[in-house]
């Protein structure tokens, strides 16, 4: 790995924050998996391209998405769900790298989730002024396993709430290279990012590129 792309504190923070009994931020721990993944992102995004999704209530989502891995999760009028094809042009998506397996399953494994075996990595494009409102991540088969999320480029604020969309979140900065981790009694909790401040990557520009690693089926 070419670790020079990196500046020395990205390197050297491998602070372990905990936000609740089963979550965790791991700061800067795919810093040095970075410069393997963007030209495996580049690949990715040339198969299956960004696109910004609806959602069943017909509003058009701000932040792009891709996916790759057996499966990929996708929004239409019809709902939210996860499909074996790329719906933009009907074929399988792209296979999940070995190296984003390898950093979904090492930041679990840090957080206290072994085995975790993902078969879905949603690929979400953040620019300035785009943000996630509040949500659960529930249409996965099984919430045994945890959601391993990746942060690239720009900094960007987390929001970590309670069990009900009405809890009060935690809002959390997030740096390039920095991982969420959350399961256990946890996984179901409301999560989001506020809408993202005017910033450029020196590596990814004016954007932020999240790989959230799940099992969901």
């Amino acid at each position: 790995m070419n670790l020079d792309l990196f500046a020395p504190e990205e390197l050297s923070d491998k602070r372990q924050q905990q936000l609740a009994q089963d979550a965790f931020v791991l700061h800067g721990f795919a810093a040095p998996y970075v410069a393997q993944l963007l030209p495996l992102l580049e690949a990715i995004q040339q198969v299956s391209p960004f696109r910004h999704l609806v959602t069943p209530g017909g509003f058009r989502m701000s932040v792009a998405m891709t996916c790759c891995g057996p499966l990929g999760w996708t929004s239409d009028r019809r709902g939210y769900r996860y499909s074996a094809v790329d719906p933009e042009h009907g074929r399988n998506w792209p296979p999940m790298p070995e190296i984003f397996l390898q950093l979904a399953q090492a930041a679990a494994a840090q957080a206290g989730f072994d085995d975790f075996q993902p078969d879905a990595c949603l690929i979400n494009r953040y620019q300035p002024g785009t943000k996630l409102s509040l949500h659960q991540d529930k249409d996965e088969q099984d919430y045994a396993a945890p959601i391993v999320s990746v942060s690239l480029g720009i900094p960007a604020i987390f929001l970590f709430g309670g069990q009900e969309r009405s809890d009060k979140s935690v809002r959390v900065p997030l740096f390039h290279g920095d991982v969420v981790v959350w399961g256990g009694v946890d996984r179901l909790r409301y999560h989001g990012v506020l809408p993202l401040k005017e910033a450029e990557h020196p590596l990814l520009g004016r954007q932020r590129i999240n790989l959230t690693f799940r099992k969901a089926a």
